[in-house]
C-alpha cells in the first residue's frame, strides 16, 4: 500500500473531519445524518492519517511528492 496522500492534502482532510465532527458534537446536525457525518469525519480522518486513500487509486490521482533520487 503505497502513500498517496501529501502533506497538504492531509491538512485539509482533518480540517474537514473536525468540521463534521464538531457539527456532530454541538448537535447541528442529528439523527442519521449525523451519524453518517460523524462516520464520514472518522473515514477522512483515517485515510489521511494513514496516508492512503483507495478513491485516489481508482482515480489515478496522487498528491504525495515524488521523491528525487541522486
Amino acid at each position: 500500500m503505497k502513500k498517496n496522500v501529501g502533506t497538504v492534502d492531509l491538512i485539509i482532510r482533518i480540517c474537514v473531519s473536525i468540521t463534521l465532527a464538531t457539527l456532530f458534537f454541538t448537535e447541528t446536525v442529528t439523527g442519521v445524518a449525523g451519524i453518517i457525518l460523524l462516520v464520514l469525519s472518522g473515514t477522512i480522518a483515517l485515510s489521511g492519517i494513514i496516508g492512503f486513500c483507495p478513491f485516489y487509486v481508482l482515480f489515478g490521482i496522487n498528491t504525495c511528492p515524488v521523491k528525487s533520487s541522486k
